[in-house]
């Protein structure tokens, strides 16, 4: 008699799972990977902080933001005054004008004062430098017209006191006889009068530095 023939042993799966597809091991778990962790994090690039900022430009306020109503984090300094043509007008118009209150003062007076002068040449020099700016020509054209202005309010002055002293009007003096009245002033000029022409140029160049 013959025995039928036993089919070979299966292998025993170790943990209970069913062979697949002949592969005996298809069933068992994947091998440990030795990290005990999971899954191992990326490679470090060298940088401990993560992305770099980019390289500085050499400007230290570029990365700044806008100021909180929409503008620069800084205002901008205003433009400073450099009109020299209207310096120079403003200084001669000043000059005219202080010449005219000066000499009305000589001529009620029918005396000078130093402050007076000091007065003119401070007016001419703060107004040119506040409209037209500090720059060096304004200033010295200032001083200059200060002297004119001195010069020409002592003139006012004595056409005053000789319009009265001759019983005549001031335009009659001052425009019909300007040349004695000028004739007059170099007789009378003395050391103080001559200062008070430089304390009116001194004091214009104080007047344009306070004002700028």
């Amino acid at each position: 008699m013959s025995q039928p023939v036993q089919p070979p042993n299966q292998p025993q799966q170790p943990y209970g799972g069913q062979p697949a597809d002949g592969n005996p091991y298809a069933g068992t778990p994947a091998a440990p990977t030795g990290n005990p962790y999971g899954d191992q994090p990326p490679a470090p690039t060298g940088n401990p902080y993560g992305q770099q900022p980019p390289a500085p430009t050499g400007n230290p306020f570029g990365g700044q933001q806008p100021g909180p109503f929409g503008g620069a984090p800084f205002a901008p300094a205003p433009p400073a005054r450099n009109n020299l043509a209207l310096g120079v007008l403003v200084a001669l118009g000043a000059a005219v004008v202080a010449s005219i209150l000066y000499g009305v003062l000589l001529g009620s007076i029918e005396r000078e004062i130093g402050y007076a002068a000091v007065g003119v040449g401070f007016l001419v020099g703060f107004a040119a430098a506040k409209l037209g700016g500090a720059n060096p020509v304004t200033i010295a054209a200032a001083a200059v017209f200060s002297i004119g202005a001195v010069y020409l309010g002592q003139l006012i002055g004595y056409a005053m006191v000789m319009s009265d002293v001759a019983r005549v009007s001031f335009s009659e003096v001052f425009l019909d006889h300007f040349d004695t009245v000028t004739q007059v002033w170099k007789e009378e000029a003395d050391f103080m009068r001559y200062l008070f022409l430089a304390l009116g140029a001194v004091a214009a160049i104080g007047g344009a530095k306070k004002a700028g």
